[in-house]
């Protein structure tokens, strides 16, 4: 057994070992949502409100976790995605995810608010990666991103458009608590102004891959295919913008019916066991995004802990389909879940009930 196999058994660890490392502010920036934290605590209500209804003797000897997105092949259905000030958690900021998903084979996007920034994060690794940009600035200040995210090898570009107004995080807001990010933060006016038109423009004028993240109603994913959007990221930005949101899970059968395989599908939302991650399958995600629990194995162990938290990820969700019977995700559908009560309450650690009080 490797090290830093022996090290990290469970998913849980992560998260002791970054609360152990990263200050008081900077865990609450990771961990926080907006304003009472409703729509925080509904995303992982969301998950727990689905319970397995598991198939047997289907020989599930050889299970094969690996899904395409975008055409390209993932180990696992995962997407690391943006995490704005990375490097108020780790050094390198950017590069260390990256890095972290071409050893492992699984997609990193990285947020416009990420140093080192695009052109360095790209040359860090020689591998699949999404650009995403908050628009702070006019036509000339966005096509600047996507060209230069063309040019340095990104596989696609992502907007952000649930960030018309910046969430009131109170646990930062308690603190006067501002990343490196927000401490420069300017320009943010020209997101609010960003519009369908917008998108209709870039659709015309660049042929790259396009997604928009933060979907969350059957009426914009709908309005995103007719805008030749490539993939609806159905996101609320884990309940850190508009509080007294829908559980992300919730949102995801709408937007399913409406897609209906005209796009590709990223749904993220307190994503933190392998178990979420198949739930979010069964119920239509091609790939699932990652924010809150890459960003507790970066803090605890950098690239390294980011390519072990994905190998125990990929143990864990290894170990759910071989128990519900199916081989891969082609053979997974809703067949094989069922509404249920949740049996806890609360955030997105309560996935890890054994980390007990002060969590």
């Amino acid at each position: 057994m490797a090290d830093n196999d022996e090290k990290f058994l469970t998913l849980q660890e992560f998260a002791k070992a970054a609360r152990d490392t990263l200050s008081v502010p900077s865990w609450d920036y990771l961990m926080g949502g907006a304003e009472t934290e409703t729509t925080l605590i509904r995303n992982r209500q969301a998950l727990d409100s689905i319970a397995f209804r598991p198939r047997i003797l289907r020989d599930v000897e050889a299970v094969n976790t690996e899904v395409t997105l975008l055409g390209h092949q993932l180990r696992l259905p995962v997407l690391l995605a943006p995490i704005g000030s990375l490097q108020d958690f780790v050094d390198d900021g950017g590069t260390v995810p990256t890095k972290a998903a071409a050893r492992f084979g699984v997609m990193h996007m990285l947020s416009s608010v990420c140093a080192p920034g695009l052109e360095q994060v790209a040359a860090a690794a020689d591998y699949p990666k999404i650009f995403q940009l908050y628009v702070r600035g006019d036509h000339e200040f966005i096509d600047d991103h996507i060209s230069r995210a063309i040019d340095a090898g990104y596989v696609g570009f992502c907007f952000t458009v649930d960030l018309d107004a910046y969430g009131r995080r109170e646990r930062d807001l308690a603190k006067r608590y501002k990343t490196t990010a927000r401490q420069s933060a300017s320009g943010e006016h020209h997101q609010m102004k960003l519009s369908w038109d917008d998108i209709k423009r870039v659709r015309d004028k660049y042929d790259v891959p396009l997604i928009l993240k933060g979907i969350a109603t059957a009426e914009d994913a709908s309005l995103a295919l007719e805008h030749g959007v490539d993939v609806i990221y159905v996101s609320n930005h884990g309940g850190r913008q508009l509080d007294h949101g829908r559980g992300g899970l919730d949102v995801l059968p709408e937007i399913v019916d409406v897609v209906s395989a005209k796009a590709e599908i990223i749904f993220d939302g307190g994503i933190m066991r392998g178990s979420d991650v198949v739930k979010a399958m069964a119920l239509g995600a091609n790939a699932v995004g990652i924010g809150r629990l890459q960003g507790l194995a970066a803090a605890a162990d950098g690239e390294d802990g980011i390519v072990r938290m994905l190998e125990i990820l990929e143990l864990e969700v290894i170990g759910v389909l071989r128990l519900l019977g199916v081989q891969n995700f082609d053979q997974l559908n809703a067949s094989y879940i069922h509404a249920c009560a949740p049996v806890r309450s609360g955030g997105p650690l309560t996935a890890f009930p054994l980390l007990g009080e002060g969590y």
